[in-house]
């Protein structure tokens, strides 16, 4: 099967010929499969096409002005939001990690004027070709951050603010929420209108739901803030007859019922150490209504085990998840930098071997 074919099976819950299979990673291990490969650092093609990835992404990049202070002579980037991060070195790498949080305690008129993008500072003109270009791949508009609530305010107010916000209703997180969400959606709209109709597979989105034990937030405040937010890229993938493909971080199978009623149809991350995560436990509530991505922890034996135990590890998440279709191979999150090398390439042979019906 071309891979286009095998991820839409994936989604309809049948069997392809193989599950289909993706691929996230920092930088650090994404440069030592590059070299193990004998590729050059750039060529993020070649590397999804020796891992066997079916997914391929398409977006629209920003073009516009700069529109906040340079802040890199402090060691500080800040993008076109305004967002702050700052390189954080350890002992396998670093990573670029949010700080200052501009907007923690902005009120409302202040968030009301800060600067952000316009839909018209991206650039559409590209779509097209990148959708010609994977027209043999499964071709997703958006990503993990796509509509993501409670993270991305936090990049702006930090985390404890917007759960403040969510529970006291704050004008200024709200307006803070429907500002961002307003230019993701419009550029989302954009994209998808600039891509050949039938070219795109499925619209990504995300949303932080749960912690290794349980939610994040109430279901009161899910049903009240974040589901109603949701609504629109649910109804603008309808539209364009799109599948939905939610990530959700930690455990967040106790919202998937009520996203199943706005239409959605598969789930990504999947961590399996939290609570009501397990492939046998989403297997089994959930097998037959959602379409699952992920699974493969980047916490597990991928980054501690040996070859053979990262071998036994992704096989049994096989043996579970593959029966009947509906599964898509994937790590959960990016791998990380700690995974050995030779561990995350059994980790793709595994995939390619054990993954075939």
């Amino acid at each position: 099967m071309r891979p286009k074919e095998r991820v839409r099976a994936a989604f309809a819950h049948q069997q392809p010929d193989r599950v289909p299979i993706d691929y996230l990673a920092n930088a650090g291990i994404d440069r030592r499969l590059k070299e193990h490969y004998g590729l050059a650092l750039d060529d993020d093609e070649g590397l999804r096409q020796a891992l066997g990835v079916d997914f391929r992404g398409v977006g629209a990049p920003y073009r516009g002005p700069r529109r906040h202070a340079d802040l890199s002579a402090r060691g500080v980037h800040v993008d076109e939001w305004g967002i702050h991060r700052r390189w954080v070195e350890h002992e396998s790498g670093g990573y670029w990690d949010y700080c200052d949080f501009p907007l923690r305690d902005a009120d409302e008129e202040t968030v009301a004027h800060w600067p952000m993008p316009s839909p018209d500072d991206y650039d559409y003109t590209g779509v097209r070709s990148v959708c010609e270009r994977h027209q043999e791949y499964a071709v997703y508009v958006g990503g993990a951050g796509l509509g993501c609530i409670i993270n991305t305010a936090g990049f702006f107010r930090g985390m404890e603010q917007v759960f403040v916000d969510l529970a006291t209703d704050a004008p200024a997180g709200l307006l803070l929420i429907d500002r961002f969400l307003a230019v993701q959606l419009e550029v989302t709209r954009r994209t998808l209108a600039a891509a050949p109709r039938g070219s795109v597979d499925f619209m990504w989105m995300g949303e932080d739901l749960g912690t290794q034990i349980g939610p994040l937030i109430s279901m009161a405040l899910f049903e009240k803030h974040v589901l109603p937010r949701h609504r629109p890229f649910f109804e603008l993938a309808a539209a364009y007859d799109l599948p939905v493909m939610l990530h959700t971080c930690g455990s967040s199978s106790w919202t998937y019922e009520k996203y199943l009623e706005l239409g959605l149809k598969a789930v990504d991350t999947l961590q399996p150490e939290a609570a009501d995560m397990s492939p046998e436990y989403l297997k089994e509530r959930f097998g037959g209504r959602l379409a699952f991505h992920g699974c493969i922890s980047t916490a597990g034996p991928v980054a501690s085990g040996t070859v053979a135990e990262t071998v036994a590890y992704c096989r049994r998440t096989l043996d579970i998840m593959m029966p009947g279709g509906g599964y898509c191979f994937a790590p959960t999150h990016c791998l990380q930098d700690d995974s050995p090398t030779e561990n995350v390439v059994a980790m793709y042979d595994t995939a390619k071997e054990y993954g075939r019906y």
